[in-house]
């Protein structure tokens, strides 16, 4: 079980610009690709720095300086890796407060772009497509459980989780686990358990010792 990567996601072949192209040409991109930003890079095809509309647009208002990308852009960019998770890469959007991350190989030069709309893809993804992962990688795969213990529906990105697990203990990994796949929006606990674990022989499932607490008085 894996969060998709970066590379599943991204656009490649992203659009891009050279530090002289000029204000005209790169509102004209933004538009003709219906894009938000475009990322500029030198002439080894490595990114220095991202033009936004906001950009574009502080430009336009303030009538000030060169208009060409390499003095209007934010730099330097901030880029993603290919092998990322796409948690990582919606961490790093959030965190830096860009719509949009270049994508980048070992040898820093531009093969893609990811943006937050390819980020909401991921809570589109097909209910089947969610069932399929948990059952198979969560409960079979991971944790062990067979197939027929463990309801699993799926509606709109809602998993509910019916049935009985072997241990208590593994109630709240499963529903963690769960949680955890791409596309789960929430995550409803109906499971039942045969063995409560919670302490056994003095000791609790992390082997630490269970003492009972004093009687009062």
């Amino acid at each position: 079980m894996r969060h998709r990567r970066v590379a599943d996601l991204m656009t490649p072949n992203a659009v891009t610009v050279q530090r002289g192209t000029q204000f005209r040409e790169i509102a004209r991109l933004l538009d003709e690709y219906d894009i938000t930003a475009v990322a500029v890079v030198d002439d080894d095809g490595r990114p220095v720095g991202v033009v936004s509309e906001a950009d574009l647009l502080r430009r336009q208002l303030s009538k000030a300086g060169a208009a060409t990308a390499g003095a209007i852009m934010t730099s330097p960019a901030v880029v993603a890796r290919p092998e990322w998770s796409v948690v990582e890469a919606a961490r790093t959007m959030e965190e830096r407060r860009v719509k949009r991350l270049p994508v980048v190989d070992d040898a820093d030069r531009l093969i893609g772009v990811i943006s937050r709309s390819d980020l909401v893809q991921l809570f589109l993804r097909r209910d089947r497509a969610i069932q399929e992962e948990i059952l198979e990688e969560v409960l079979t795969r991971t944790l062990g459980v067979a197939p027929s213990a463990v309801t699993v529906d799926v509606t709109d990105g809602t998993v509910t989780l019916t049935g009985a697990l072997e241990r208590k203990s593994l109630v709240p990994i499963a529903v963690r686990l769960c949680e955890s796949v791409d596309g789960v929006i929430e995550v409803i606990d109906r499971l039942t358990f045969d063995r409560d674990d919670a302490a056994r022989d003095g000791r609790a499932p992390d082997g630490t010792t269970v003492r009972p607490a004093p009687e009062p008085g």
